[in-house]
């Protein structure tokens, strides 16, 4: 009798661990698998990303080789030069489907941290009572990007609004001069991964989109004029070419 309980225990550990693997291989499968790097740092070093819908959700996945979200930007106490860390999703979507202007460059959902300055007017994120004081917290944006050699050769922008244009804008955008939406969707981070769960109004029109995954860090034009927001360093990019090449539920 006792070894028929002990070769039960054993037979119900074995499925636990199946469990557990297949559980950790679903999390991780489909979208762009990356080579882990031990040279980037690594909760930037991405070895995985994703995008798959549940009904009218997106769920935006990235799995990193360190604790996800672990690292933030200092504070350096003025907005100018302030840098902003990044998890990106570049993507094929037209910036109209999230109520920007049409064909106005690549649009792209991130999250982000940085604590010199709070572009979620909107949203209480640390949730002690005041709306402008939580740009340090991790929180989602969508943004629109175009290549601007004025930061760097081959490097993009969020795009600039011309003083005095009027385009389409989001709902929820922040007031500031740029491309850029805070619509308030949560990241969750869990160990090594970071998800977040977006609605959209018709799921079915970005179903058919290409995307990538980028890690990086952003930083505010000292001189505090166009291009006013630039990507300067790129820790990761999950394709390694920005070739956008994922798809949606693959």
């Amino acid at each position: 009798m006792k070894r028929k309980i002990q070769h039960l225990a054993f037979s119900l550990s074995l499925a636990c661990l199946a469990q557990t693997v297949h559980a950790h291989d679903h999390t991780h499968t489909g979208g762009i698998q990356s080579q882990a790097n031990k040279k980037i740092m690594a909760d930037f070093d991405i070895f995985h990303t994703k995008i798959t819908t549940e009904e009218n959700i997106a769920i935006f996945h990235v799995a990193v080789s360190g604790k996800a979200g672990k690292t933030k930007p200092s504070k350096s106490g003025k907005l100018a030069g302030s840098s902003v860390f990044s998890y990106v999703w570049p993507t094929t979507l037209d910036p109209s489907v999230v109520g920007f202007e049409a064909k106005s460059g690549i649009l792209a959902f991130a999250v982000t941290s940085h604590p010199d300055f709070d572009d979620t007017p909107l949203f209480d994120e640390n949730g002690d009572g005041d709306p402008n004081n939580d740009g340090d917290v991790w929180h989602s944006h969508w943004v629109v990007l175009q290549p601007d050699q004025a930061c760097g050769k081959d490097a993009l922008k969020v795009v600039d609004i011309p003083e005095g244009s009027k385009p389409r804008l989001p709902k929820t955008w922040p007031g500031l001069p740029i491309l850029i939406d805070s619509p308030g969707w949560s990241p969750h981070f869990k160990g090594n991964t970071l998800e977040v769960r977006v609605p959209f109004d018709d799921i079915d029109t970005i179903k058919t989109a290409g995307f990538d995954g980028v890690t990086a860090v952003l930083r505010v034009n000292a001189s505090m004029h166009a291009p006013l927001l630039c990507v300067a360093n790129v820790y990761k990019v999950a394709s390694g070419n920005l070739s956008l090449p994922g798809k949606f539920n693959q």
